[in-house]
């Protein structure tokens, strides 16, 4: 029962048992009528039929007739009943072939859902539906309610003049909205992961033990550092197992706004949360880049299906329906209160995993000042009031508050701007307030 639960291939799943018990009431439907025919036809006997002594299965004869296995069934009902059986049982076993791949099995799938509406064909390898298959609901150990926020600063501490961080991956369930939570990955239980605040020149350690119910690594997006460090997969070190723990380790060279995910199943995993802010101070403050408030905004898309979240991702059956800035969607996300004439510096991040956002800011224009951590020369700077954020983009920008009023930051694409395609208050997914006081 190749399908697109697939708890049907796991005999320890009450599904499998279900769909066996289908099967038994299907096959009988279908052949009982046949059954019946050739009963009738003398071609078999039934189930009730007493044998004769002399035959195989002696048993009491009471009704001697019926064991005389004269059919009067002519050979064109032979051949249209053979013809049917032939044909049904081929269709039974080419159809399943050409529809998906047979030739997985239960042990390479696992108990695997897969979104509504992903293509499986004869083709669909077992890794792309595992990576595209739901949190497993049982492998959550922790539930956090609408209050608690992602992107807190993690305090480090020092050994031997080395900055010291510790993360550790989870799967959590995390409230994005009143009443509605997805299971997630997560960066010590929270999403988007701990902030990682540190200065230009700083040695840094990074621990990261994996307690997901399959292998990480972790990307320093955007730093310059050794290539051991760097954290793809396969490439530049081996996945971190189960329970294990891999140190991360280099000196950080640059400055400006950063963020670290996974690079291990990365559609997968960093759809479903691991992903965060590294906030670089310079070793020389730049005047002309201060601002009197700060945010920093990541994105993220989520796919919840039925109670069941799958990764997010730009193909059929991947699409999302819940949009979240910092882990919630409006109007559960924070509002920012300023005073007129205050300046705020928006971090853009795009933490999202495949799709473009482009971010408007109501209430006049901003000014670029930074890009991919790189600060622009002054000259290079420029006012707008949209600027799309692609996976993996930066940008730093300073808004002026010039009127009092409830000024909206949020995605100019509509539908992003929605929870499960429904307006709460106004709107939904990728948007917050600024509230300015006069």
């Amino acid at each position: 029962m190749m399908g697109r639960d697939m708890r049907a291939m796991e005999p320890g799943e009450l599904l499998f048992w279900g769909v066996m018990s289908f099967g038994v009431i299907a096959g009988f439907v279908t052949a009982y009528p046949s059954n019946v025919w050739m009963v009738a036809k003398q071609l078999k006997h039934g189930l009730m039929t007493d044998r004769t002594s002399s035959g195989c299965f002696a048993a009491k004869q009471e009704t001697p007739a019926h064991h005389e296995m004269k059919s009067d069934a002519t050979v064109p009902q032979l051949v249209a009943l053979g013809g049917v059986s032939f044909i049904a049982l081929t269709i039974g076993m080419l159809a399943p072939a050409n529809w998906v791949n047979l030739r997985l099995s239960a042990r390479q799938v696992g108990g695997a859902i897969m979104p509504p509406g992903m293509i499986m064909d004869r083709d669909t390898p077992a890794d792309a539906m595992i990576d595209m298959a739901a949190v497993e609901p049982r492998d959550v150990v922790e539930t956090f309610d609408l209050p608690v926020r992602g992107d807190r600063e993690l305090e480090s501490r020092i050994e031997n003049g080395v900055k010291v961080f510790d993360l550790d991956t989870s799967v959590i369930r995390w409230t994005i909205l009143p009443g509605v939570t997805v299971d997630a990955y997560a960066f010590n239980g929270q999403i988007p992961g701990p902030r990682l605040h540190f200065t230009q020149g700083d040695r840094v350690r990074i621990n990261v033990r994996n307690h997901l119910p399959e292998s990480t690594t972790v990307h320093w997006h955007g730093l310059i550092l050794p290539n051991v460090m760097d954290g793809p997969a396969m490439i530049t070190q081996q996945p971190i197992e189960h329970g294990s723990l891999y140190r991360y380790e280099f000196t950080a060279a640059q400055s400006g706004t950063y963020f670290y995910h996974s690079h291990d199943h990365v559609d997968r995993q960093q759809a479903l949360g691991l992903y965060g802010a590294m906030i670089i101070d310079p070793a020389q403050p730049d005047a002309s880049l201060a601002a009197d408030h700060e945010y920093t905004l990541m994105l993220q898309e989520w796919l919840l299906r039925e109670g069941l979240t799958y990764p997010a991702m730009p193909m059929d059956g991947g699409l999302p329906n819940y949009f979240t800035i910092n882990g919630k969607a409006y109007p559960a996300t924070d509002t920012i209160q300023m005073k007129v004439g205050e300046t705020l510096k928006v971090r853009f991040i795009g933490s999202s995993n495949g799709f473009i956002h482009p971010m408007h800011i109501h209430g006049g224009p901003f000014k670029v000042v930074a890009r991919d951590g790189n600060t622009l020369p002054p000259a290079a700077r420029f006012d707008t009031d949209t600027i799309n954020v692609g996976p993996g983009q930066r940008y730093d920008v300073i808004w002026t508050a010039q009127q009092a009023g409830k000024w909206l930051i949020h995605c100019h694409i509509g539908h992003h701007t929605t929870n499960n395609n429904t307006e709460t208050n106004g709107g939904g997914g990728l948007m917050m307030i600024i509230d300015v006081n006069a």
